[in-house]
């Protein structure tokens, strides 16, 4: 039935409040930020502490963040057979330091009887070679040979009225030269390195002879000694040997040891300390030399056993 009432219209009205501070969101995500910086510097500073073995265990951590610990707190492995050999994950399992082996060194394989053989040929050799040569024979009694530890010993020796060299110079006798000449065709035969030393009796070089060198500390001049001389006696023996083909490479060593080394001790000033030492090294010197100058090879057991020796 239609009525003629209206249904009522009821309009809510929503009565807004006070709006509210605008910015709050802000602090937070500074904060935030505040938090992270801080803890980035805390990390920074707590690895600036620690050492490298120990980073490298926090990296191995977060590689395999496992619950079985090692060293640096994570194992390399997947599977830990409690003391066993591991089982890599993936990877080849790195040899630590004290497993990796040294490298084999060089070893020089000496015939010792074949080297003494040669020596003593060339022993005999020579007392021929001096027998037999116009130039050596007259000097027979100024050449001594023998056979020490080093190798075979040819000495030059000084006889009154008879000296190698110039009266306190380094200038060879024609005869010396001649000397010289013939020994290095023999010295040359052989393999073996040589070593050259000048000697002196002692009596004291001349007083207050200078040479001129250049040395600031002595103003340009060096007081010459017997040490002086010995040593360029030895290197003009050096010079004769090798302009008779002695090669460079085989003289090993040539010094002056003045009196040092007096072949007669009981009379110092006697002719016959005055000499020329050629030694033909053996193969078991020559490495000694080396080894000593820093050229050779040492053996680190060697060096070990020579000190239990010595502590023995």
């Amino acid at each position: 039935m239609p009525t003629d009432k209206k249904q009522p219209i009821v309009v809510k009205k929503i009565k807004k409040g006070g709006h509210a501070h605008h910015g709050g969101a802000w602090k937070v995500a500074y904060a935030d930020f505040v938090t992270a910086m801080m803890a980035f510097f805390l990390l920074l500073w707590l690895l600036s502490q620690t050492t490298q073995v120990t980073r490298e265990g926090i990296s191995d951590y977060f590689k395999n963040p496992t619950g079985i610990q090692g060293p640096g707190g994570a194992s390399r492995s997947m599977i830990k057979l409690g003391g066993a050999l591991e089982i890599a994950k993936g990877e080849k399992k790195k040899k630590q330091p004290e497993e990796v082996k040294p490298k084999k060194q060089k070893t020089v394989v000496i015939n010792k009887d074949e080297d003494k053989k040669r020596l003593d040929d060339m022993l005999v050799e020579l007392k021929k070679a001096v027998d037999k040569s116009q130039a050596l024979k007259p000097f027979k009694d100024q050449l001594l040979l023998d056979i020490t530890p080093q190798g075979l010993r040819i000495q030059l020796v000084d006889k009154k009225n008879r000296p190698m060299f110039a009266m306190g110079g380094t200038q060879l006798k024609p005869y010396t030269k001649k000397i010289l000449r013939d020994l290095a065709k023999i010295i040359n035969t052989v393999p073996n390195s040589i070593a050259i030393s000048g000697h002196t009796d002692a009596k004291p070089f001349r007083k207050n002879y200078y040479r001129e060198y250049y040395d600031e500390d002595y103003a340009g001049k060096v007081l010459y000694t017997n040490w002086e001389l010995s040593t360029d006696r030895a290197n003009a023996a050096r010079r004769e040997l090798q302009r008779w083909g002695t090669k460079q490479e085989k003289i090993t060593r040539v010094v002056g040891l003045a009196s040092s080394v007096l072949f007669d001790k009981k009379r110092p000033r006697n002719p016959i300390n005055r000499r020329i030492a050629i030694v033909v090294l053996n193969k078991e010197a020559e490495e000694a030399i080396q080894i000593h100058e820093g050229k050779g090879e040492v053996k680190v057991e060697d060096i070990k056993n020579n000190l239990d020796k010595k502590i023995k």
